[in-house]
């Protein structure tokens, strides 16, 4: 289910890194602090054509659990001017800087084809290498699927467009992960009075 709902994610980034005003705002602000909308573009597309690059290298060996990817990460609770969240805005700005919101929308278009193939084909114990650490495929794919469903939300707001319809299994796997890790982040009492009581709901249970 998940590689569908990823494959179905992708594709729907793909349409929306195609509409005509991302080329007329490309050097604009995005609706994330210190982002570019071209920038923005830039990340939003990585997930995908990154995917083809980790799936194409040599299996990992371990595999560390899925909430374990986030709560071992700096970047996810940092503030916007941390390091790792610095670092991960430079490196999509100076991409940006170096191609153009067709040569982007045709890269993305390009990987798709490929992960059409090479994604249905992994073996259910493939093991992803990050590097650090791995996940087995299915957890690394819905790392991509949130990071998709998050960020063409912020590339429709930037762009003034209407957020697109993702996939239902993409949006559900999504909001799942989210409030596992909002209820890492938060408590379990923080995230249910957020959902269940909003005279008692506090201030954000954000879990990114």
């Amino acid at each position: 289910m998940i590689r569908a709902a990823f494959l179905d994610s992708a594709a729907t980034a793909a349409t929306l890194l195609r509409a005509p005003v991302l080329a007329e705002r490309w050097s604009a602000p995005s609706a994330l602090p210190d982002f570019t909308t071209g920038g923005l573009a830039r990340h939003l597309a990585n997930q995908v054509t990154h995917t083809v690059t980790f799936l194409a290298a040599e299996p990992g060996t371990a595999a560390i659990p899925l909430l374990a990817h986030f709560t071992g990460n700096t970047w996810t609770t940092s503030p916007i001017d941390a390091e790792d969240n610095v670092g991960i805005r430079r490196r999509s700005e100076t991409a940006a800087r170096e191609t153009t919101a067709a040569a982007l929308a045709d890269l993305v278009d390009e990987a798709l084809v490929a992960l059409r193939e090479s994604v249905p084909a992994q073996p259910a114990d493939r093991l992803v290498d990050l590097g650090d650490w791995g996940l087995t495929v299915d957890d690394f794919l819905l790392t991509r699927v949130l990071e998709l469903v998050v960020h063409v939300d912020d590339l429709a707001v930037s762009l003034d467009l209407p957020t697109p319809d993702l996939p239902p299994a993409a949006t559900d796997a999504t909001v799942v992960l989210l409030a596992r890790l909002a209820t890492w982040r938060h408590g379990p009492t923080a995230v249910v009075r957020a959902l269940a009581r909003k005279e008692r709901a506090p201030a954000s249970v954000a879990a990114l």
